[in-house]
């Protein structure tokens, strides 16, 4: 059996998807040996490792698989003792992160989040008390002194007029409090689970534009991390910032070996203790409020601490930037209509990045775009069809795709800058949203609410029927309009009120998610007002449910096929004019005419698989059966409909060949599926 080094599954060498591909062959594969090494080590009993048992592994626990699988490597076997010791005693007081690991279904290789490690990090400097006292009155005076305004406001009873105000008032006071408060005011503006509607308006307008730092304090970090002078790297920098946010900086820069143009990232000096000490401090103040969360929100506020923490981190490491730039750029490596930018990683650091400069056209330009020669609704496609594979193809996006992050190029690409702040969704997070969106297909509600619990909007245990009626209110209200007037703002919105009537919280992914589609929605408005975002994105999924060979997927398109056991002929239909649609889109923008873009649908796997099915699957083939034959009639005419539809997508004479040559493998699967249904009856 193939053995996997603790060190290989830390490489930063790695990518973050051959990371996850290793991690998760390991787990799958030696389950049972993992068991083993737990029970020789006798840590079965931690509550580390009870996440293990529901098939979420941590680090630590992979590791000791490894060390005890490779004993003649005495050094590896080492660090996964040590490593699995951590864990456990992590484990015995991160149950959040525990919770938090569950809900995403993923295996996480590593953290750089953790409350030991952010109070080890706060408590090990000098004068850590003093920092924290200090800190921690001006937090506790300043939102005290604000709190106070708002029950005076209640009380003389004029707290809805004055709410304008006020949530400027609280947008000036995150400002005023730091570069942690600024980052928590930017997630809260998506958290309608957390915070009103009115006050998550203002809050969107907590942008990341501060004042920059000097730019010799720059320049110092710049040499620091990459070990030599600028003037050996770098032939020429601007003297002014290209943009300055709470986290650093950027410049602009041309290299001396190349002559290429490159943007140059700077984190803001001694910004990291900074960090640490306001985490430290919000997770001290979460631990007071965990009954009032738990009421309203159905988890305790450490657990949401921990989320923001977790993410914050991430984005103070620019190595996992460039790690996520390197991921950017292989899911789209194929893709003649996204443009991710290079990143050079020689010369990046933990405190410094640097990558390829992206000349575009800011996207909330219209007439810019216009005058360039681009055409504006075929880079409105290109858009939405992007953000549709970030999410449901690769499950890795874009968790910032605000105005300044994303560029229209000269040639009619799509560009994305700024991968701090990106978001992962498991394969199964992935399933359940598209078993979400194929229940509403279906008005199946009940399965809506549970398809919530599975997700992490609502806890384990939750009664979800008072919550079905609202969901189908939502969603009736929202679908009748058709696709003319649907938009995502108006169903969030109502959902927003929703989350204020029932203990319902919001994960951090799937925040980045709403933000993600309401900012490119707004994007797409800007450009073009009566723009229909369903209008390209509905065609993007029934394409995908349609064609991806994913057998999750083929399985949701049978359920979205079948609706009470009945046959939806006209589905069928809807599916395949809509899925045409979208490569006729594609095929047709004028942006990608010199670029390779498919041109026809591609039905032939969908049918060879179909026709396997037919053969295999008796319940399959008896529905199919039924649904040729039902109310006592041949449904011919539905056939043909169909086939009218289809004849121009699939070369028969190829498709032929490929089924005649796949007919060994059919036969021998039917004639296993066929012992192994008389095995059973006897």
């Amino acid at each position: 059996m193939e053995s996997i080094h603790c060190n290989s599954l830390l490489n930063p060498n790695f990518s973050l998807n051959q990371r996850r591909r290793r991690i998760n062959h390991a787990v799958l594969n030696r389950r049972d040996a993992l068991l083993r090494s737990l029970n020789a080590v006798e840590l079965r009993r931690s509550r580390t490792f009870s996440a293990v048992r529901t098939s979420n592994f941590s680090v630590a626990a992979a590791a000791t698989d490894v060390g005890g699988r490779n004993s003649t490597d005495a050094s590896v076997m080492t660090t996964a003792m040590s490593g699995v010791e951590r864990g456990v005693r992590v484990g015995k007081s991160s149950s959040a992160l525990e919770q938090l690991d569950i809900e995403r279904g993923v295996c996480v290789p590593f953290r750089k989040y953790s409350p030991e490690t952010v109070r080890s990090k706060v408590l090990e400097s000098r004068g850590a008390v003093v920092s924290l006292v200090s800190r921690g009155v001006e937090i506790v005076w300043t939102l005290g002194l604000y709190w106070s305004t708002l029950t005076y406001d209640f009380l003389v009873g004029r707290d809805e007029e004055v709410v304008p105000f006020r949530a400027r008032q609280l947008r000036n006071l995150l400002c005023n409090l730091g570069p942690s408060f600024i980052k928590a005011g930017q997630v809260l503006a998506n958290r309608p689970d957390i915070i009103r509607e009115d006050y998550m308006n203002e809050l969107c307008i907590l942008q990341d534009d501060v004042p920059p730092f000097p730019n010799e304090v720059a320049f110092n970090i710049i040499e620091e991390e990459l070990g030599q002078p600028l003037e050996n790297i770098f032939s020429k920098i601007s003297s002014q910032t290209i943009a300055a946010a709470s986290l650093g900086q950027v410049y602009r820069a041309t290299l001396r070996a190349t002559g290429e143009d490159v943007a140059i990232k700077v984190q803001r000096p001694q910004i990291e203790p900074i960090i640490y000490r306001d985490l430290f401090l919000f997770r001290t103040l979460a631990s007071f409020l965990n009954g009032f969360s738990l009421q309203k929100l159905g988890c305790n506020a450490e657990l949401i601490v921990d989320e923001f923490g977790e993410k914050l981190l991430e984005e103070l490491d620019y190595t996992l930037e460039a790690r996520n730039i390197e991921d950017f750029l292989e899911n789209f490596k194929d893709d003649p209509t996204v443009k991710i930018p290079g990143v050079y990683k020689n010369l990046c650091g933990p405190r410094v990045l640097v990558m390829e400069w992206i000349d575009g056209i800011r996207c909330t330009d219209p007439q810019a775009i216009k005058d360039a020669g681009i055409d504006l609704n075929g880079f409105l496609t290109v858009g939405v069809s992007a953000a549709l594979r970030q999410l449901l193809e690769f499950g890795l996006f874009h968790g910032d795709p605000h105005p300044g992050n994303i560029f229209a190029m000269q040639d009619g690409r799509i560009a994305y800058v700024d991968f701090g702040n990106v978001a992962v969704l498991s394969q199964q997070n992935k399933q359940i949203l598209i078993d979400a969106v194929v229940h509403a297909v279906n008005e199946d509600y009940g399965e809506m609410a549970n398809d919530f619990t599975r997700l992490g909007f609502l806890a384990k245990d939750t009664d979800v029927s008072p919550i079905v009626p609202a969901l189908e209110a939502i969603w009736q209200n929202s679908a009748g309009k058709g696709l003319a007037d649907f938009n995502f703002r108006s169903v969030t919105g109502q959902f927003n009120k929703l989350v204020y009537d029932f203990p319902i919280r919001i994960p951090e992914r799937f925040s980045l998610v709403i933000r993600s589609l309401l900012t490119q929605e707004g994007i797409c408005f800007t450009l073009k007002p009566d723009f229909k975002f369903l209008e390209v994105a509905y065609p993007y999924v029934a394409k995908r449910l349609l064609t991806d060979p994913n057998p999750a997927l083929r399985e949701r398109l049978i359920q979205v096929l079948f609706k009470d056991g009945v046959f939806q002929w006209k589905r069928l239909e809807n599916l395949l004019s809509l899925a045409k649609e979208n490569v006729a889109k594609m095929s047709s923008n004028p942006n990608l005419r010199v670029k390779r873009v498919e041109s026809k649908l591609d039905l032939t796997d969908t049918i060879k698989d179909g026709a396997r099915l037919f053969l295999l699957d008796e319940g399959i083939r008896r529905k199919l059966i039924l649904a040729l034959t039902e109310d006592s009639k041949l449904h011919v005419e539905e056939l043909v409909d169909v086939y009218r539809l289809v004849e121009d997508e699939v070369d028969i004479p190829t498709l032929a060949m490929q089924v005649v040559q796949d007919l060994p493998n059919v036969f021998r699967d039917f004639v296993l599926s066929w012992s192994n249904s008389v095995l059973s009856d006897r």
